[in-house]
């Protein structure tokens, strides 16, 4: 078996201060506009500074400084700014910086976890170097979980028979976005169905073949695709290269809209692929698979 994913992706540097060095994948940035006159929107969050319409498109703007407790852009910087059109979670949002740097190319094996020291209020993912410098991949979707928050992220309708049918699997949650992971427990909790979770790919490995080696092998993987280290494409490789949990029902997500990645996913050998999120499709999937799970057994 050979993998097909590609473990390089873009990722744009740019500044929220005047020293330290930021960035987001382009496969979640749509374009890159000058900064230009905002439309002012009443009753909104503090850190929504107002709202442009960019070929036809209406969007809200976001001082992306401010909202991760940076000194927010003034009035004075915000003309030599630029906005980056973003398209992540379903949701089309600006986010104003102060500075683009540049593209670069990025292997998610050179992205580390950010360090447990920052506690549990960090808005960074993974890190990463370039020329030396120290890299911070900003958690947008926390960020526009927070500034948009959404009342029913959670209600699903399932019946009794469905709910049992989960209640039987051994079920491993792997992202690492803080705001994702708690959108996924609390679709489950929601149901009272049992899992366990993992914040990247290798511990998601390694977690699996520990319990496999314990004859109580994983029945469902949910994970993300873009992770730092070992992302949903190759974890999805690894567990279907290892006959002890390769007939793990694979459900990878993607908060990115395009249909590439989830082509992708399916190349790799997962089940289903989800644009993220969305309760009720997350346990639709699960259904699936853990259907599939009792045919099987039944065999």
């Amino acid at each position: 078996m050979q993998s097909t994913s590609s473990q390089s992706q873009g990722l744009l540097l740019f500044k929220l201060t005047q020293v330290q060095s930021f960035a987001l994948g382009t496969l979640k940035i749509q374009e890159i506009v000058p900064y230009q006159a905002l439309t002012q929107l009443p009753n909104a969050e503090p850190n929504v500074i107002g709202a442009t319409s960019i070929r036809g498109q209406t969007l809200s703007v976001i001082d992306m400084a401010g909202a991760v407790g940076y000194p927010p852009i003034s009035e004075e910087e915000k003309k030599d700014c630029v906005i980056i059109l973003t398209d992540c979670s379903r949701q089309h949002v600006g986010f104003l910086v102060r500075k683009i740097e540049r593209i670069i190319e990025c292997n998610w094996k050179n992205i580390e976890p950010p360090p447990s020291t920052l506690g549990h209020k960090t808005y960074i993912t993974g890190i990463t170097r370039f020329e030396d410098k120290l890299i911070q991949l900003l958690d947008i979707e926390l960020l526009l979980s927070e500034i948009f928050p959404s009342e029913d992220e959670g209600a699903v309708d399932i019946t009794g028979v469905q709910k049992g049918l989960l209640q039987n699997m051994h079920i491993l949650l792997v992202d690492d976005s803080a705001v994702a992971r708690r959108q996924l427990e609390n679709a489950l909790t929601n149901i009272d169905v049992p899992f366990k979770v993992c914040k990247n790919g290798q511990d998601a490995l390694a977690v699996m073949k520990d319990l496999a080696a314990k004859d109580n092998p994983i029945d469902i993987l949910v994970s993300d695709i873009e992770m730092p280290g070992l992302d949903g494409y190759e974890l999805t490789f690894e567990v279907r290269s290892v006959p002890e949990i390769a007939d793990a029902y694979i459900i990878l997500h993607t908060s990115l809209s395009s249909e590439m990645s989830v082509d992708r996913a399916t190349q790799v050998g997962a089940n289903d692929a989800l644009t993220k999120f969305e309760a009720q499709a997350l346990i639709n999937a699960m259904l699936k698979g853990a259907k599939k799970h009792e045919e099987e057994s039944k065999k």
